[in-house]
Order: structure tokens, then sequence, then C-alpha cells
């Protein structure tokens, strides 16, 4: 399986683990993975998680983000297969409650408590999520 930059999108805009994307606070910001199947066989099953948090910039992370961010949904996708050179998207929305700085954790896991795969075997780099204050944001 692989994404790039290319393959991950939140308010239709595109992700790169260099990049701010802002959307605003109160307001549903869509969120789209798209995964590429690159190996030789069909792969599956499995699940993406979508794990917002905060970053104190101490390296403490704050998962517990209940009464700030809301999943509209699940923030978890089931994937049966993805048959080899195929893509399959998950889309999604987040609601953010407040105004600051959020990242999403983005973890692929074995769907199969058959396989003796690690939990977590593929994780994208987080994407930086910028939620404005609806009334400072129509200032700038």
């Amino acid at each position: 399986m692989g994404t790039d930059s290319e393959d991950v999108f939140v308010a239709g805009k595109p992700c790169d683990c260099d990049v701010v994307v802002e959307c605003r606070a109160g307001d549903p910001t869509s969120l789209e993975v798209k995964l590429t199947n690159q190996s030789k066989g069909t792969v599956g099953p499995f699940a993406l998680t979508v794990i917002p948090y905060q970053d104190y910039q101490n390296g403490v992370h704050n998962n517990d983000l209940g009464n700030a961010v809301t999943s509209i949904g699940s923030n978890t996708f089931y994937i049966d297969a993805v048959k080899s050179t195929e893509d399959c998207v998950c889309s999604g929305a987040l609601l953010f409650l407040y105004a600051g700085d959020y990242y999403l954790n983005i973890k692929f896991h074995d769907d199969n408590s058959n396989r003796e795969l690690p939990l977590s075997w593929f994780c994208l780099p987080s994407v930086h999520v910028r939620a404005m204050d609806p009334i400072q944001q129509a200032k700038f």
C-alpha cells in the first residue's frame, strides 16, 4: 500500500507534512485519504483510523480531544480488500469546535486477527490543521 502528499486532502486541499492546512472552527472539515495498492497482489482486510491530537511542542501529545474535535461519522474506515494497482478512497469529516493547532495521526491496522502483523503497520506523517476562529479569519 502506498500514499503520498497528493493522496491526503483536508478541506479539499492536498496535505504535505510541511504545510499547515487551515479551516474554520465550528464548520465541518472534509478529510479524504486515497490508498493505492502498489503490491503485486490483493491486500486486506484492514482498517484506517484517524486520531486527532495536539502537540505541546515538548514531546507531549494530547490525544484526549473529545471536547475539542469530533468525527462526523466514524474515525475508523474498514476496508475489505484493495486489488493490485487499484485505489481505495476513505472520506469523512471532522468538526473542530475551538480554534487552535491540531494534528491528524493516520494509521493503518490489520483487521484480521489470524495474521501476525504488528497492530499498526503503516502510518502517514501527521497532518497539521489550523482551525481558525471565524471572526478572526474574516478580518484577514
